[in-house]
């Protein structure tokens, strides 16, 4: 049986009026009252602890996430992406926070230093924490389609060549850990797609008379072009699923989905033969 979440606020126990600066008070609070480090008799109560505490800060602490939260709750940040549960045209995509991690011997990235926003603990244990050396961090910028698809890289680095292989499916946020060093993964945003976790949303606009009769469609995905049909009398704003058409899982098999938003379009200007069958139509109640 599955295990409720507790609701993110009250894990940080502040309100849901809370402003950033009081997130990060409580977080920064909490995260080192409940460290592993300082539970050694009952670790894993402190691990499971610090891991909720984790997960409420990383959603909550990113406007676009908290926003998505309020509306819909736990539901589109479940492992797989949430099952369609919202709809991303209000804002960026809410998703990104987990740490995925893989090995790859001797390859790098130039792409700069990059901070990590939870690393927190040196500066309230200062030298009496324990904790391996700091690797250095990077970021590196890709594109929408290389990161659903996944990409290698040729850099730089030290005067020496090499490359660096980024996964399919990776988000924006996620870091991935090589032997000696670590590199942050920024996803430029898409003009056709938002994306939620694995699910991919975008926008087709049909025609009134496709929308009033029905028909066939072809919808660009990440996958390629697939057809759709559009039932008669599909109104404006429908939220239309195609399954398996999204992201690969990048924890898992299989693939997201792939929700399609029918916007049907209002012509703002018609011919007199147009007018005349329109004015036919509202005669008729239509």
């Amino acid at each position: 049986m599955a295990q409720t979440k507790r609701d993110f606020y009250e894990v940080l126990g502040v309100s849901k009026s809370a402003t950033a600066d009081e997130l990060k008070r409580a977080y920064r609070k909490l995260a080192l009252e409940w460290h592993p480090d300082r539970h050694k008799d009952d670790k894993e109560t402190a691990e499971a602890k610090f891991k909720e505490i984790n997960e409420a800060y990383q959603v909550l602490s990113e406007p676009s996430k908290r926003a998505t939260y309020d509306q819909h709750g736990h539901a589109p940040f479940a492992p797989g992406g949430g099952g369609g549960a919202g709809n991303p045209f209000g804002g960026a995509n809410p998703f990104g926070g987990f740490q995925y991690t893989y090995t790859q011997n001797g390859q790098g990235s130039p792409f700069g230093d990059m901070g990590d926003p939870f690393d927190i603990f040196e500066q309230f244990f200062g030298g009496g924490f324990s904790r391996a050396p700091q690797k250095p961090r990077y970021a590196i910028a890709i594109e929408f389609m290389e990161a659903v698809n996944g990409v290698e890289k040729s850099v730089q680095i030290e005067g020496k060549k090499r490359t660096i292989k980024i996964p399919e499916g990776v988000e924006n946020g996620n870091r991935i850990e090589f032997d000696d060093f670590s590199l942050t993964i920024s996803v430029k945003p898409s003009a056709e797609f938002e994306r939620q976790g694995s699910d991919i949303y975008g926008v087709v606009i049909i025609p009134y008379s496709l929308a009033v009769m029905g028909g066939n469609i072809d919808v660009k995905t990440v996958q390629g072009a697939v057809k759709l049909k559009v039932r008669a009398g599909t109104q404006s704003g429908t939220m239309m699923r195609l399954r398996g058409k999204g992201v690969k899982h990048i924890r898992s098999f299989g693939h997201g989905d792939h929700y399609v938003q029918i916007k049907v379009e209002i012509p703002e200007r018609l011919t007199r033969e147009q007018r005349s069958l329109i004015n036919e139509l509202k005669k008729e109640g239509l």
